[in-house]
Parts: structure tokens; C-alpha cells; sequence
């Protein structure tokens, strides 16, 4: 989902900085509501932890070009899913700040368009959470069928803001629109592979609940293991 150098100009790119404020405006009231809800020290921990996975999901596991962007295996909802929203949003965009500026620094100046696109792609698999996910059940006894709508928004909204920032930078052109088809088509493909890896992270976190016995934790979300 990084965004090539060039394809938006500097006369255009600064729209890309009011987008990426106002996802952190966003983010920080999540983060602030959070705080409220289940203190600051989950919040800064779970930052932690996402931003850490964010960093080698983009980093260390394999990723591979395709038309105007790259294909990564990011795991927002897995992510979402174990630390919740706040976490997950200070994660990626702290994850993505740390690669960018210590291993790919021609990235720096697209940041605010690739921040905007995972951020905004998390607050719309958030909102379609409250709406599609059952409140009686604690998100380790969701069902394939509930984490692939999950799958579905964050990587169709990661391909939605990436077809965005094209257009918007190179105009309509059948060879833009191949080159981002090429793109949605690939990425898409990751929406086969993610909610299997969500259910084996939530049959993990349901395991250890039974070994255990315990039902919460300052690193995981409180509806991890409990209804709404």
C-alpha cells in the first residue's frame, strides 16, 4: 500500500496532509476514550506491541510490487481484533513511521498519504464492527463469516484510498486504470489469506483463556474475551 514517489506532485500532495490530520485527530480521541475505559498503561503498551508487529509486518514479511503500490500482509484486523482501535491506529501509523524513516526514507514524503490510507481503513472496519460484529459474543468466538467482513473493509478500504491518491495524482487514463486495477486485484487477494490467520490468533487467545483461566489483560482488548 505504499504509494510510489512521483505519482502525486507537490502541488497536490498536501491535501494528503490534511487527510492524515484529521485521521489523527480521530485517532486520538480513540485514544483518549480509551484511556477512560481501560487506562493509559494498556494504551501505551498495546501501542507498543502493534507498533513493534506493524514494523516487521512491513519489514520483515514478504512483499511484492504491483502496479502503482506494493502488497503487504499488514493484519489490521487481527491487530484490532487482540489490542483494539486506539492501539491499532497509534501501531500502524508508529509502525509505518519507523520503516519509512530508518529503511525506506524516499517514503517520508508520501507518509501522509499512506498513514491516511491504513488509518482511514481501520476507522471504517471499526465503525462496520459496531454494525455487523454480535455484541453477545466476545470477539474469540467470532466466526469465519464475521472476521472475512472484517478482512473485506480494511483491505477494500486500503485499495479504495490507494486508487484515490492515483487518479487524484495521475488523472484517468487507461493505463492508470490498468496499473490500479493490477493493484486492487492482487490486494484483494490477501482477504483470502487474513481471516484465516484472525481465527487461528483468536483460537490462540481462547485457548490460553482456558488454560488460564484468565479473562483479561492489560495487553489484550477487554472484548477479546467478553460481550458487549
Amino acid at each position: 500500500m505504499h504509494m510510489e514517489p512521483g505519482i502525486v506532485d507537490s502541488s497536490k500532495i498536501v491535501l494528503s496532509y490534511v487527510t492524515a490530520s484529521a485521521c489523527a485527530f480521530y485517532a486520538a480521541k480513540l485514544s483518549l476514550d480509551h484511556v477512560r475505559q481501560e487506562g493509559a498503561l494498556s494504551l501505551l503498551l498495546r501501542s507498543v506491541i502493534a507498533a513493534v508487529l506493524v514494523f516487521v509486518f512491513f519489514e520483515v514479511f514478504p512483499h511484492v510490487p504491483v502496479g502503482v503500490s506494493e502488497v503487504h500482509l499488514i493484519l489490521g484486523s487481527s491487530l484490532f481484533l487482540m489490542l483494539g482501535a486506539a492501539p491499532t491506529a497509534i501501531g500502524l501509523a508508529a509502525g509505518l513511521a519507523l520503516q519509512s524513516l530508518f529503511f525506506e526514507p524516499q517514503d517520508l514524503a508520501q507518509y501522509g498519504m499512506n498513514v491516511t490510507t491504513l488509518l482511514a481503513a481501520l476507522f471504517a472496519m471499526q465503525a462496520v464492527a459496531k454494525r455487523v460484529l454480535p455484541a453477545k459474543l466476545a470477539y474469540v468466538d467470532l466466526g469465519y463469516a464475521h472476521v472475512l467482513k472484517m478482512s473485506v473493509v480494511f483491505q477494500g478500504g486500503i485499495v479504495a484510498w490507494v486508487a484515490f491518491w492515483t487518479l487524484y495524482g495521475r488523472g484517468i487514463g487507461a493505463e492508470t486504470l490498468q496499473s490500479v486495477g493490477s493493484f486492487g486485484a492482487a490486494y484483494m487477494s490477501v482477504v483470502l489469506l487474513e481471516p484465516l490467520i484472525d481465527l487461528g490468533v483468536l483460537a490462540a487467545a481462547k485457548w490460553l483463556r482456558a488454560r488460564s483461566g484468565a479473562r483479561g489483560s492489560v495487553l489484550l482488548t477487554h472484548r477479546l474475551h467478553h460481550a458487549a
